[in-house]
């Protein structure tokens, strides 16, 4: 009988060590379908860094490295420079990635390293308490923000793919979402794209994908989907932002 869905082997068999309701689960579910379909599990290392990410490594059936925080950039360029057969990703979240680990990132990118980043956007420090991090939404409440965030005092959020995609090297940059089927269907294709690019070595993809965090955002799970809907996929427009060799187009 033709298999028509079932667990990746690219995935431990053990229980669930998310919140209620986080996206981290299906990011973690894309990335192992991927990493099967395209046979690299027997060479597959992902860089994982601090925060929520870090939980991971608790269900990737595969080599998986831990960094510093923000570091993850760094320690895979090592690894890939030392080891240029394995397929190399690092599986980050905004605050490790776009704030403290901010210039490994941009350096990365910029030199072109041939690794492949997941980058998971839930505006805001998930493990540590909900504060506000690079990629927090104007007058969006944390616990450093109570009052929402105030672009005057703190900025403005951080538009990463946009960021990643100016620069010259960067051959694959995409941004999707996790919070309904036709999101999570496309944010599937991108990462298996970006995949199939690292395959075939030709240089640094960049997959934003954008989560709720339900527990640190004060919401119900399915509150927090709608709410990315109305607010954060208007701030961070979904789409293919760079896209050298035409994979979308295939």
């Amino acid at each position: 009988m033709e298999r028509v869905y079932g667990k990746s082997e690219a995935l431990l068999k053990v229980g669930n060590k998310y919140c209620p309701g986080c996206f981290h689960s299906m990011a973690n579910k894309l990335v192992a379908q991927s990493i099967e379909e395209l046979g690299l599990r027997e060479k597959a290392t992902g860089i994982i860094a601090v925060g929520c990410a870090n939980l991971s490594q608790l269900y990737y059936n595969f080599d998986m490295i831990g960094a510093s925080h923000g570091r993850a950039p760094a320690v895979a360029t090592g690894f890939k420079r030392m080891a240029p057969d394995r397929f190399v990703f690092c599986y980050q979240g905004d605050g490790d990635l776009a704030s403290i680990g901010l210039a490994e990132t941009v350096h990365a990118a910029n030199r072109g390293e041939h690794i492949a980043i997941i980058f998971i956007n839930n505006s805001t420090y998930g493990m540590t308490g909900g504060q506000m991090a690079p990629t927090t939404l104007v007058g969006q409440n944390s616990t450093t923000t109570p009052g929402g965030r105030n672009p005057d005092k703190v900025g403005f959020p951080i538009r990463m793919a946009e960021m990643i995609a100016g620069l010259e090297a960067p051959v694959f940059v995409a941004r999707a979402a996790m919070n309904n089927p036709k999101n999570v269907m496309q944010a599937k294709k991108i990462i298996k794209k970006s995949f199939e690019l690292q395959m075939e070595n030709k240089g640094y993809t960049f997959v934003e994908l954008l989560s709720s965090c339900p527990t640190n955002w004060n919401m119900t799970p399915p509150a927090a989907a709608e709410w990315m809907n109305e607010h954060t996929i208007k701030y961070f427009p979904l789409g293919v932002y760079k896209d050298t060799y035409h994979v979308m187009e295939e």
